[in-house]
């Protein structure tokens, strides 16, 4: 009884290491991580756009509020100097004629204030600059340009990192398994693809990678060997019209991988399937790439896709998006060699000759033996 729940325990952690191994997980994210490289990290700074867009919505906002506050605490710092310089503030007694290079400033928070009504273009009017000081001129001025760069800056990177095709990548889902059964007399593995919104994706095309562990004639191991998968639907894999759920398949045949997978060995096989979607947004004409993937056991033999498309009695298409991943048992068989060699032998059947020449003659034995 131990032996046998500590075979259970070893294969079902067996099992989970193996789901998790996987290069694309099923909402597109990549499994992957770099070590070792030689360049700095501060060539990210180089490219700080795309640095900024690619960063998590806490570390951007983190920047956004550190930027305008840093900026408006830095120049209250040197609002407060150039009042200090110049003897404005009160604790140095300024006569009834002084005239400040900046009115009502009195410590640095008054100075704060005025920093940020200069840069966010407040202006309440209490605080201002005099023409007295040619500092507090110049000053105004940079803070002002500066101001206007930040805030173009950070306000584009976020209707930016808003507007990212990525997010429309969200509203196209894949079914949660792929399904290996006939169609149209060959076998296939299909997919079930979906648009969730009304409008459509221009020019989308399908296709997919194989990846898998192989080693070569030359003995050389290579890992994560990308093998290309060709998928098409009945209209083509060009310029789909992706109105509505769309069943993408992959002919099994000679040249395919799947070639010499069986029912009962593809479990036991070791790839990962990673489907690609590419199209253009409609909306913003901007390009979007859609990814999933599938290891052998989301890959299931001899089921079929249940139907999700209707008719109502008003004369709309319905689509019941509860069937979508769900599958239905057919009759398949059971490798994709054994459904070829079938063809080829009923083949061989039809391109039989029959002579009508040849007759049957009985002829009977006799025996010639004498005693």
């Amino acid at each position: 009884m131990f032996d046998y729940l500590r075979k259970r325990f070893t294969s079902h952690i067996r099992e989970r290491s193996r789901r998790r191994a996987r290069l694309v997980s099923k909402d597109g994210r990549c499994n992957i991580e770099f070590g070792n490289v030689e360049q700095s990290r501060f060539v990210f700074l180089i490219d700080i756009w795309t640095t900024i867009l690619d960063l998590r919505w806490r570390y951007k906002m983190t920047i956004f509020i550190s930027a305008f506050l840093g900026s408006w605490f830095l120049f209250g710092l040197l609002w407060y100097v150039v009042a200090y310089i110049h003897k404005d503030l009160p604790e140095f007694n300024p006569s009834i004629n002084h005239t400040p290079c900046v009115e009502n400033i009195n410590g640095l928070t008054s100075a704060f204030l005025f920093s940020l009504e200069t840069q966010v273009t407040i202006g309440y009017g209490f605080r201002c600059v005099t023409e007295q000081c040619a500092t507090a001129i110049f000053l105004l001025i940079f803070q002002s340009i500066l101001g206007v760069i930040i805030n173009s800056f950070m306000c584009g990177a976020i209707l930016a990192k808003i507007s990212r095709s990525k997010n429309r990548a969200k509203t196209i889902t894949f079914s949660k398994n792929a399904v290996i059964s006939k169609r149209g007399g060959k076998l296939c593995l299909l997919i079930r693809v979906a648009n969730l919104r009304k409008s459509l994706l221009i020019g989308s095309h399908i296709y997919g990678k194989l990846l898998k562990t192989t080693i070569t004639p030359e003995g050389e191991t290579i890992i994560l060997d990308q093998v290309n998968i060709e998928f098409v639907v009945d209209a083509g894999n060009e310029n789909l019209f992706f109105i509505s759920p769309l069943t993408i398949y992959h002919i099994i045949d000679k040249n395919s991988p799947f070639f010499h997978m069986a029912a009962e060995t593809i479990l036991q096989q070791d790839f990962e399937l990673v489907v690609f979607l590419d199209g253009t947004v409609e909306a913003t004409s901007a390009t979007c790439q859609v990814r999933t993937s599938y290891i052998p056991e989301e890959v299931l033999w001899g089921y079929r896709f249940a139907p999700i498309v209707s008719k109502t009695k008003e004369g709309k298409y319905r689509v019941d998006f509860q069937n979508f991943s769900k599958t239905v048992a057919v009759e398949t068989p059971h490798c994709a060699f054994c459904l070829y060699n079938e063809k080829e032998a009923k083949a061989k059947e039809k391109k039989g000759y029959d002579n009508p020449g040849f007759v049957l003659s009985e002829v009977s034995e006799t025996s010639d033996t004498k005693m």
